[in-house]
């Protein structure tokens, strides 16, 4: 007879995999984080950790997978009213986003230097399209809500939608490329991140058809601290505990 699968405690399993490797990227960064790392931290074993994921890259391909997701459910309630117009709902996804990454920088930051290696290009083209799944719904339903208003000039909202899920993703490269410079060097970067915002926002506004200055495409509050304090690296122990950094709080 075969076995019968119960699909809530397996899913739960994967999710504290998932959780443990938040937690070791945070107080041990990829590189020091291993497999075996993952299953201890769940009381797993090493075949457990296997039925579930191939590798270590396809253990951080569902963290950013899942992260995607929660990105999602987080921004969808503030796009779902159907009584706030569709200029601040779109305002509202953007700075919905910039905080919901804010709050989680140092985490961020970690699969940053990940994401962004030579080695992950393939990966990045691959996880594109599903983050872009993921997204695209709610920016369309807000565009043809914009075009029904008359406040966006769009005319095709399903498409025009991923066009703007392409834009917000480079600005992310982008952005990506100078945090990575600055945690690295020091080195200034806010003039350039600043810049390279207000070239993107200028490009989405043009995109939609609205005024300069009508979107707040990433609030300066939200961008500065990225480039003003960089994340405080903890101090691992011998049992892997971190001492310092900040609290664990890619479109």
């Amino acid at each position: 007879m075969a076995r019968t699968v119960d699909q809530a405690a397996h899913a739960g399993r994967r999710t504290q995999f998932l959780d443990a490797a938040e937690i070791l990227l945070h107080t041990k960064g990829y590189e020091r984080m291993s497999v075996q790392d993952v299953w201890s931290q769940v009381g797993a074993s090493k075949g457990a950790f296997y039925h579930y994921f191939a590798s270590k890259q396809a253990l951080i391909e569902a963290v950013m997978e899942r992260m995607a997701d929660q990105i999602a459910a987080a921004l969808a309630p503030l796009v779902a009213d159907p009584d706030v117009p569709a200029l601040e709902k779109l305002q509202s996804f953007f700075t919905g986003l910039g905080r919901w990454k804010a709050q989680r920088r140092e985490l961020l930051v970690a699969l940053l230097r990940v994401w962004q290696s030579d080695d992950n290009a393939v990966v990045r083209q691959k996880l594109r399209p599903g983050i872009a799944d993921r997204i695209a719904p709610l920016l369309a339903g807000v565009l043809e809500q914009g075009a029904r208003e008359a406040s966006l000039a769009v005319t095709h909202p399903e498409s025009t939608s991923r066009v703007v899920v392409a834009l917000v993703q480079d600005l992310n490269d982008r952005l990506a490329e100078l945090i990575l410079s600055f945690d690295a060097t020091g080195r200034p970067g806010l003039p350039a991140a600043q810049e390279t915002v207000a070239a993107h926002t200028q490009a989405l506004e043009r995109i939609l058809g609205l005024a300069g200055h009508s979107v707040v495409l990433v609030e300066p509050a939200v961008l500065s601290p990225w480039f003003t304090a960089a994340p405080t690296a903890p101090t691992v122990t011998a049992t892997g505990s971190a001492i310092g950094g900040d609290d664990i709080s890619t479109l």
